[in-house]
């Protein structure tokens, strides 16, 4: 592996990548992680990069000419500070072309929801009240996906007067407002959006809420360029998968070596082999 590996990564071509995804990859519990540059289109890992520093990213923006750097179009990512430092420094007009998919924001508001719904629940089972018992993951599905009593029950409890109802709905307003083509009015909604947010009396909304309004730039670069990140959490899937069945790698090296082997789109044969 370690040498087909070196020879496909010798014998890939000069590309210009206009759609890149960043994400982090776990290599082992904790915050362990590799750091993995996915092409959009193309679904193949073009870098991997041990850690989660700044010069983790600097690292596969080096590999790039100043005209592949222009050529980028869109650098979809989550917020993570060292990501963000290393494509404004590397990356010519980086501030319009990085992007804070929806899927990230989503697991912001998520995670919001559900600990507003545990904070309520506690209070309620004091009082003798089980209205959100067996509720934990009704907000956080897709109610297509839940059973026809499980979509009345919800109907209800979003009907309520309940504070795990108010943040429901103000997370379900936060996904509606991706289909915008003008930056003027994706930025006044979102700016309403943070108002109602901020108003609600609800902590981790608010919480929430600031990271959304300090990140808005990028949130906005995503609605507008209909940046995604989902190539790269498939991504991520995979090469988790990759590591269950391995049961697990001994270094970085060798975990890093398998990603490119299986997902990094090379021509892995011996010279005069042919598929």
């Amino acid at each position: 592996m370690q040498r087909a590996v070196k020879r496909g990564l010798a014998r890939r071509e000069v590309t210009s990548p206009t759609h890149i995804g960043v994400d982090e990859t776990s290599f082992r519990k904790g915050h362990d992680s590799v750091t993995v540059v996915t092409d959009q289109p193309g679904g193949h890992v073009l870098h991997v990069a041990e850690e989660r520093k700044t010069s983790s990213l600097s690292s596969y923006d080096d590999t790039l000419t100043e005209g592949q750097k222009a050529g980028l179009e869109s650098i979809a990512m989550d917020m993570w500070p060292a990501d963000i430092k290393a494509t404004l420094e590397q990356i010519p007009e980086a501030q319009s072309k990085i992007a804070f998919d929806k899927f990230h924001v989503a697991k912001y508001l998520g995670g919001a929801v559900d600990q507003v719904r545990k904070q309520e629940h506690v209070a309620l089972m004091r009082e003798g009240w089980e209205d959100l018992k067996g509720t934990r993951y009704d907000g956080l599905t897709n109610l297509r996906n839940l059973s026809r009593p499980r979509q009345c029950a919800f109907k209800v409890l979003r009907a309520s007067t309940l504070k795990t109802a108010r943040a429901w709905a103000i997370k379900t307003l936060g996904m509606r407002l991706w289909h915008y083509t003008s930056r003027t009015w994706a930025e006044k909604r979102w700016k309403q959006w943070y108002a109602w947010a901020i108003r609600s009396r609800l902590g981790p909304i608010k919480k929430v809420a600031r990271i959304i309004k300090k990140h808005l730039w990028g949130i906005l670069n995503a609605v507008l360029l209909q940046a995604s990140n989902g190539a790269s959490e498939s991504m991520n899937s995979r090469i988790q998968g990759i590591k269950t069945r391995s049961r697990g790698f001994r270094n970085k090296q060798r975990y890093i070596q398998a990603i490119y082997f299986h997902f990094g789109g090379l021509d892995l044969y011996p010279e005069g082999v042919c598929r």
